[in-house]
């Protein structure tokens, strides 16, 4: 109870750019927890699904192993699943396949990339609000010894409060985001090896049944 009324004390104290600091804190949680859950959907369970498709394919289940995908979440099984329905068909086009998983791929970096914007500027806002607060606050020391004509530490005291309360608030919020940030895009890169290892499956897998004759690729615009 005692640090919950410190907290709200300091939240006073804080002046008026507490109230945007706290919002950029609300936004970059949010942003945190739903970021951590996509990402360990994302890559969960991605080595499995990997080689189960790939033994089902190879087996000749292609029905199976598309079942497989589309049953699994993440980048790696939606780029393997798009593969198989071209698979599936028997006789596509020359570079059919690298074009759908390129699409693919494309439209799934997207959408791990999102919310990182959010948390950049978050990163980058809170310390500038923090500061923007030092500035309002010593602004209110000066003007309290412009009044007075007189420099007393008790006139002065509370302006520095609030600067040194904002600055340290902006601080506390970018520096977690920040880390955040540079972890999701460490872990978004891992990602990206996942989708490259899928597409490199798929394609090894359709040239595999090329040649043993149950799959025809033909060149583009031929019949």
């Amino acid at each position: 109870m005692g640090t919950h009324f410190q907290l709200l004390t300091l939240f006073a104290d804080g002046g008026f750019m507490m109230y945007p600091l706290v919002l950029c804190s609300l936004i970059g949680l949010g942003v945190i927890i739903a970021k951590s859950w996509t990402l360990y959907v994302a890559h969960k369970g991605t080595s499995r699904v990997i080689a189960e498709v790939e033994e089902a394919a190879m087996a000749g289940r292609v029905d199976e192993a598309m079942q497989i995908a589309a049953t699994t979440p993440g980048p790696a099984a939606a780029i393997l699943l798009v593969g198989l329905r071209r698979i599936q068909s028997r006789r596509f086009e020359s570079g059919d396949i690298e074009k759908a998983v390129a699409t693919t791929g494309f439209v799934e970096l997207g959408f791990l990339e999102r919310g990182l914007v959010i948390l950049a500027t978050v990163a980058n806002v809170a310390p500038l609000m923090g500061f923007l607060g030092t500035v309002a606050g010593m602004i209110l020391a000066f003007g309290a010894i412009e009044q007075a004509g007189d420099v007393d530490p008790s006139l002065v005291a509370g302006g520095i409060k609030v600067a040194l309360l904002t600055t340290a608030a902006g601080l506390i919020i970018a520096i977690p985001v920040n880390i955040a940030y540079n972890f999701f895009v460490s872990r978004i890169d891992r990602l990206i090896l996942d989708m490259e290892q899928g597409a490199q499956k798929i394609l090894n897998l359709a040239w595999d049944l090329e040649k043993q004759g149950r799959l025809e690729i033909v060149e583009a615009g031929s019949n």
